[in-house]
């Protein structure tokens, strides 16, 4: 699942943990507070993800003109 898909899943959950009577408030609050460290480390999943492909593409240049890859 991308990160985006991922992040979007999240949130319905988050919501649907908000509008439910099943749980209680202090049941609520750590639900959300636990979804929303998962948000947060999806986030800084994709930013790493992204960063290490641009890293990639600027270094393939330099390993191919010292023949370490074709």
């Amino acid at each position: 699942m991308s990160s985006h898909k991922h992040h979007e899943h999240l949130e319905r959950i988050k919501d649907a943990v908000t509008n439910t009577d099943t749980l209680n408030a202090s049941e609520k609050t750590e639900t959300i507070k636990r979804i929303e460290e998962w948000i947060a480390e999806d986030k800084a999943e994709g930013i790493i993800y992204e960063e290490l492909i641009e890293i990639a593409n600027s270094i393939k240049p330099l390993l191919a003109e010292l023949g370490l890859i074709n």
